[in-house]
């Protein structure tokens, strides 16, 4: 271990080891003469630290370290790298960019499941019939039975013949003992679509646009040319020009899904695989499907992996080592996904690619979209990003032509983009008295699609049931003990919840104030579980149901759900934003956006972009059948920037106007941005603190001439999770330049015990 020794050794194996601690340091260890053959880069290990063994990963192989006296590795783990050189250098490369160490970026890269010490194979005794020698042997008659349903089936798991035979183990140990069965263990895989019955689907006919983004996407495959085999020589060098990254901008209802299909394809007849990302998990079962339903048969036939969080930890440890063992060829998946080991990469897709999700909120705060750029360009892989509503970051470099832009205007069935209506709820508010929760507009639309038995989807970005308690008499609003927010009603549960804590509390009968304590509090404000409430009393005969978090509580949920709207037996769908994107249902004619403005008022730049991106995915569920769709968008800022142009589907138009607000200021995607958040629970010692790493980055960033730098500021929620949080935010062109030299000043400079410091690049989220 390093013990900084000037000496050299020379002649042995040496393995430079970056361990599970994050200690921004990598050690080296002496690969035991008996473990020599097996060591290799991206090879989990067991080593000694200290008074204890810590696991690790071995980064480097050398015969020579600056160190005396190296101790042993302890014990190889599993039976090959569970890290790819290739995936290894990303990890770098993201510790580098990201501003944080090796060691925490290779956690990231490699599954929890996959990180154990010991293998988390299922394993199974099995039976399985033997060549009878000489003279059958004499059986009882429960013997006989059971030997003849062997006979049948050869094999059998000793659960499944148990429950065939209605026998014991004893009986089926008697047939072993005479000669006739073996009982032996095998790994038995965890399948999470074992049980789904999927059909084959095949080729579609493209349209012209279609055809020809998708003939660019193959002729770039093609510039890769062939993959070698699993087992085979390693992957050729990358090509001597860069593969493009290209931006498919398709209207939703477009047929992107199917461009993304067919260039899979190609990508499997080169011999090559391929990564699909998704940003919820709720469009994972339903994408999934058309993969399987793809491949799953013909010449091209292909096993499909998944990877996403809602998976068991047993299902995702098999599921990554069909990909890693080059069995599984497509790779499936959230944000985590971009990192599955896939062996000759070809293709990698990331679909509704401007989803704030594919952001990582903890260290580190890698953005998948970006990451899988990068992988790309150093593996050779084509990259393709796929999205209604771009992000302002990828449509720059489009323009730019960093990215080449490949265009879908017109839905793939030649169907018409659904009509939007943009209703005035400061009219409403004077027709109506109270809480407005649907226009008349919009409820006799409603009653139109039940009467027609269509569907209707109803999107509300907001859970619960009420957005706060307040008192009329004294004033009191029940806020958050540890956040700066106020507390929403849940009525199911009849508390009041923090939806930045988690933090609970019984709901009140009184105000809580002990000088007023007055009986008629109000529950103010609009959410989800009010929205399905308002709903069933408005339209008793409906079946209504509701997709948010609070309702969607195991994995199973998701698929259920969406499994009962698509076979009609839901008449209308109220969800979050998790119902917005990239799910595809033919019968539903009417969505409606109950409240559109809700995260234009945020003091984010991003607000406007969000707003656009939102309502321009909830109105694309409509339509997307036979029926032409209807869209109707309650706003109390009807005339909006944002909403004007979602309501026209005009993209461009949006781009351009944001984009010289954008310029004005150089944000994104003019310039790149790092948030630098201080956090204590002393708000004077955190403002202090902010103050004094404001000067220390002066110093430091004084090269950069185009630095901008603002703050420190209090954060727009400034308390959270009880520590009270101040901003610095750094604007760049050279956000390379600016990691390289804020990273080790920031990992040096010293601050009080009980306050913490976090750099974000390339932020998503402002508050």
């Amino acid at each position: 271990m390093d013990s900084g020794g000037p000496s050299r050794l020379a002649g042995l194996v040496i393995a430079r080891v970056a361990l599970d601690i994050a200690l921004r340091k990598e050690f080296d260890y002496l690969v035991p003469a008996e473990l020599a053959a097996e060591a290799e880069v991206g090879r989990r290990v067991k080593v000694p630290f200290g008074r204890r063994d810590v696991l690790g990963c071995i980064v480097a192989l050398t015969e020579t370290s600056p160190h005396p006296n190296l101790r042993p590795i302890t014990q190889l783990l599993g039976h090959q790298s569970q890290l790819t050189p290739q995936v290894l250098e990303l990890a770098r490369w993201i510790a580098s960019y990201y501003c944080c160490p090796v060691e925490t970026a290779l956690k990231s890269v490699l599954p929890d499941a996959v990180r154990k010490e010991h293998d988390g194979w299922r394993e199974r005794l099995t039976v399985r019939i033997l060549p009878v020698r000489g003279d059958f042997p004499k059986l009882t008659a429960r013997q006989q039975e059971l030997w003849n349903i062997l006979e049948e089936w050869r094999e059998l798991p000793l659960q499944e013949l148990l429950r065939l035979a209605h026998t014991t183990t004893e009986t089926i140990r008697r047939l072993e003992e005479k000669g006739l069965v073996t009982i032996g263990s095998e790994i038995s895989e965890r399948d999470p679509y074992a049980a789904d019955v999927i059909l084959p689907t095949d080729a579609l006919t493209l349209n012209p646009d279609q055809a020809r983004s998708l003939e660019e996407i193959r002729g770039a495959l093609d510039l890769i040319g062939p993959g070698p085999m699993p087992g085979g020589a390693p992957p050729s060098a990358p090509p001597a020009k860069p593969t493009p990254a290209f931006l498919l901008h398709g209207v939703t209802g477009s047929g992107k899904t199917e461009v993304y299909l067919q260039a899979i394809t190609r990508c499997l007849e080169l011999g090559r695989g391929a990564i699909v990302l998704v940003p919820e998990i709720s469009l994972t079962p339903q994408t999934v499907e058309r993969f399987k339903a793809r491949f799953n048969h013909g010449p091209n036939r292909a096993l499909v992996a998944v990877l996403h969080s809602h998976l068991s930890s047993g299902e995702r440890h098999d599921e990554w080592h069909k990909i890693r063992q080059g069995r599984a060829r497509i790779a499936i998946g959230a944000r985590s996904a971009v990192f599955a080991p896939v062996h000759a990469l070809g293709l990698v897709v990331v679909d509704e690619e401007h989803e704030n999700s594919y952001k990582q909120e903890e260290s580190p705060r890698y953005h998948a979209r970006d990451v899988a750029v990068v992988r790309g360009q150093r593996e050779g892989a084509v990259v393709v990003l796929g999205s209604a509503t771009p992000s302002l970051e990828s449509y720059y470099n489009a323009k730019r032509g960093k990215y080449r832009l490949l265009e879908l205007p017109c839905r793939a069935d030649n169907a018409k983009l659904p009509v939007v209506r943009v209703i005035d709820l400061r009219n409403e508010s004077r027709k109506q008295k109270g809480l407005q929760i649907f226009s008349h507009p919009l409820r006799e639309a409603i009653l139109q699609r039940l009467e027609r038995h269509e569907q209707t989807m109803l999107f509300l970005n907001r859970r619960g049931f009420s957005t706060s308690l307040q008192c009329p008499l004294c004033g009191f609003v029940a806020g958050c003990p540890n956040c700066s927010v106020s507390l929403t009603y849940h009525r199911h549960k009849q508390k009041l919840c923090c939806h930045v804590c988690g933090h609970e509390e019984i709901a009140p009968t009184a105000c809580p104030d002990p000088k007023c304590r007055n009986p008629g509090i109000r529950y103010a404000g609009l959410g989800t579980e009010r929205l399905e409430d308002a709903l069933t009393k408005q339209f008793p005969k409906a079946r209504v149901a509701r997709m948010d978090s609070d309702t969607l509580k195991k994995k199973e949920d998701y698929r259920r759900i969406l499994t009962d709207f698509r076979t009609g037996k839901i008449d209308i769908l109220v969800g979050t934003q998790m119902i917005a994107k990239g799910l595809h249902f033919p019968n539903v004619t009417l969505v409606g956006i109950i409240h559109a403005d809700l995260g234009l008022h945020i003091p984010d730049f991003r607000a406007g972009e969000r707003t656009f991106q939102l309502l321009t995915q909830v109105s694309g569920r409509a339509g997307r059948g036979d029926v032409e769709g209807e869209v109707f968008v309650q706003a109390f800022t009807p005339f909006h920037p944002a909403i004007q142009y979602a309501r026209r589907h005009d993209f461009q138009g949006f781009y351009d106007q944001e984009m010289e607000f954008r310029e004005q200021l150089r944000y994104p995607p003019i310039a790149r941005a790092a948030l630098i958040t201080i956090r204590g629970r002393n708000e004077e010692k955190v403002r202090l603190t902010a103050d004094h790493v404001r000067k220390e980055l002066e110093k430091t960033l004084a090269p950069l001439t185009d630095i901008i730098i603002a703050g420190p500021a209090p954060a727009p929620l400034l308390r959270a999770e009880t520590y009270y949080r101040h901003q610095i935010m750094l604007r760049t062109r050279s956000m390379s330049r600016l990691a390289a030299l804020v990273e080790p000043m920031l990992a040096q400079l010293p601050l009080p015990d009980d306050l913490k410091l976090i750099i974000d690049i390339d932020p998503v989220n402002m508050m």
